[in-house]
């Protein structure tokens, strides 16, 4: 699909929901599901027997018409989660704590990360991706979603995601803000991550729970790209090959 034709699809989905009822406030839960296995280099077999196959965590979307924020929900770990089988010690995979806040009105999108202990805030200029869009349709979470996909040439992943136009456009789990409705569903690479939403709640939302990130040094996406290629070299020659998020 061309660019032309992708903004027109976009303000003919605008102009259709204005002119319908639509969700404005509220919180989505997603399911993320990663398998950390296909994610271990082909010469290091030996840490899969360290590491459990797949991690599932949960996260929220707070939302409103114009912003949102996504980030982890918080859960407390059981005693004696981190053991194996036999008392043996088993690394247990967690994400980096991260939070993604987009601001439709301004095309804002920040992420709060940290990195080493220090916090960063990567400010960004919302985009469009390549998207092509499908016939298909899918019901997810009482939902009616279109799926649209495209191929990250630099990260070498095809990514298949399912989108709403009930929704607010614009908004969706981690990265994936840039369809004219809200995400509810993310493939990348035939499962090797995938997120859905589980639940979607109407209701009015705090002050606390949809605020702005503000705690960390700005930075861009391309400098703080640099700051993780130089955290892998220093990894990759102190231990091997690994990747880091």
């Amino acid at each position: 699909m061309s660019l032309q034709k992708l903004f027109s699809f976009i303000l003919f989905s605008l102009l259709g929901l204005s002119l319908s009822a639509q969700v404005t406030q509220g919180v989505i839960t997603y399911e993320v599901r990663i398998d950390a296995h296909r994610m271990i280099p082909e010469d290091r077999p030996e840490m899969k027997t360290m590491i459990p196959q797949f991690r599932t965590d949960n996260y929220h979307l707070f939302f409103t018409s114009t912003e949102s924020l996504y980030k982890t929900v918080e859960e407390v770990m059981p005693p004696g989660s981190g053991a194996g089988r036999g008392g043996g010690m088993r690394m247990m995979m967690r994400g980096p704590r991260a939070e993604t806040y987009i601001n439709r009105e301004l095309r804002e999108r920040i992420v709060a990360r940290d990195l080493l202990g220090k916090n960063y805030l990567i400010v960004d200029t919302l985009g469009i991706e390549p998207w092509k869009f499908g016939n298909e349709q899918m019901e997810i979470a009482g939902y009616m979603c279109m799926m649209a996909w495209y191929t990250d040439t630099v990260n070498k992943q095809e990514i298949t995601a399912w989108f709403t136009p009930h929704l607010p456009p614009f908004m969706g789990p981690d990265k994936f803000t840039t369809l004219p409705g809200t995400v509810l569903a993310v493939d990348i690479n035939n499962g090797e991550q995938v997120w859905v939403a589980r639940q979607i709640e109407e209701r009015q939302l705090t002050t606390s729970e949809l605020r702005k990130p503000s705690r960390g040094e700005k930075l861009s996406s391309q400098e703080f790209e640099k700051l993780l290629e130089e955290q892998r070299q220093r990894m990759n020659n102190a231990s091997g090959p690994v990747r880091v998020f």
